[in-house]
C-alpha cells in the first residue's frame, strides 16, 4: 500500500508509521535486498468497525496483519523476484527471533516444532477473514502464499485454513 490508500481519509488504511510513497516502498525493498533491513513483521492491530468508522483524526491507527503478512510477502516480494523464498523466510523467522533475542531457529532434532506450511503457488482472493476484527485494506486482493498448516510446539493448530480445536 502507498499513501494513496488514505488519500480520501480512509481509516481502514490508517497505520503508524503512516503509509508512504512508491519511492519510499522502493527504498524499503532495496533495504530488504541488501540486508539493511533484516526483519519483516506485522503489527496485528485489531479494531472494531465502530472504532475505525469515525473521523480520520480520531480513528485508531492499525490494521489486522496476521492473516496477510505471509501472503503479501510472497505475492509482492517473492513472486515479483524482489526476494528469494529463502530470503523472505529468513526475514519472517530468524530475523525477528534475533531482533527479539529469542535464540536461533533451526529444523534440528530437539528444536521446538514451530512450523508453517505455506502454499507458494495457489492464488486466492482474500475474502474470508478469520480474525474477530475486520479492519484490513487487503480484502478482495488476489494473494498467494497462504499457510495450509501451522504447527506450534509440535501440535497442529491450523489445518487447511481452519483453526484446529482440541
Amino acid at each position: 500500500l502507498t499513501d494513496e490508500a488514505v488519500k480520501n481519509y480512509n481509516t481502514i488504511a490508517k497505520v503508524n508509521p503512516p503509509l508512504r510513497t512508491p519511492e519510499d516502498i522502493a527504498a524499503i525493498i532495496e533495504g530488504l535486498q541488501d540486508g539493511t533491513i533484516d526483519v519483516i513483521a506485522s503489527d496485528h492491530a485489531p479494531h472494531t468497525a465502530t472504532e475505525k468508522n469515525q473521523e480520520f483524526d480520531h480513528a485508531p491507527f492499525g490494521i489486522i496483519g496476521l492473516e496477510t503478512l505471509i501472503p503479501l510477502t510472497v505475492t509482492f516480494l517473492v513472486m515479483k523476484k524482489k526476494l528469494t523464498a529463502l530470503q523472505a523466510i529468513e526475514k519472517l523467522t530468524a530475523g525477528p527471533a534475533r531482533a527479539l533475542g529469542l535464540g536461533k531457529y533451526s529444523m534440528q532434532p530437539g528444536s521446538s516444532a514451530d512450523i508453517a506450511v505455506i502454499d507458494p503457488i495457489t492464488v486466492k482472493k482474500y475474502d474470508r477473514i478469520v480474525s474477530l476484527s475486520k479492519n484490513t485494506p487487503f480484502l478482495g486482493w488476489a494473494l498467494t502464499g497462504y499457510a495450509n498448516c501451522t504447527i506450534l510446539d509440535g501440535r497442529s493448530i491450523m489445518e487447511r485454513g481452519r483453526l484446529v480445536v482440541d
